[in-house]
């Protein structure tokens, strides 16, 4: 169809029995092991995954974190009731559980951000005041629930 009508300046399909065209060798690069071809040149694969977070990665990595969100926020109110059966007082728990909850959003935050993209997430600006927060987290649960 596309053939009978040479006038149209449309996308049309070669012919099947006429040859294929040679390739010029300057203009198809061969990739090397650890290269992802672009078009004519190529990118080290590590240089293309610095560069760019994909949106897709970012909010799979949100939903992770909300569902782990969840999942602490039951482990508190687990931990909070654990305490109460301990008898310690109501408050206190409570203050403990929350700093437990900060503690594994926190940890659970820096490890997602390192599984998206670990060579971005991972510099120290970003990873020291998430490690500062965790531990400071952590201390701060088991002194709030001593009685």
């Amino acid at each position: 169809m596309a053939q009978e009508n040479k006038d149209n300046a449309g996308f049309s399909l070669p012919d099947p029995s006429a040859p294929a065209a040679p390739a010029a060798p300057d203009a198809v690069s061969t990739p090397e092991a650890g290269t992802a071809a672009t078009g004519f040149e190529t990118q080290p694969a590590a240089a293309l995954a610095a560069e760019n977070t994909g949106s897709r990665d970012l909010l799979i990595g949100g939903a992770i974190l909300l569902v782990l969100f969840i999942v602490f926020f039951l482990a508190k109110n687990a931990y909070a009731n654990g305490l109460v059966a301990k008898k310690l007082p109501p408050n206190k728990a409570n203050a403990s559980a929350w700093w437990l909850f900060t503690f594994l959003a926190s940890a659970a935050t820096g490890v997602v951000l390192a599984g998206v993209n670990a060579s971005r997430f991972m510099a120290p600006v970003i990873v020291g005041p998430i490690a500062v927060v965790a531990l400071a987290s952590l201390v701060l649960t088991f002194t709030a629930s001593r009685k």
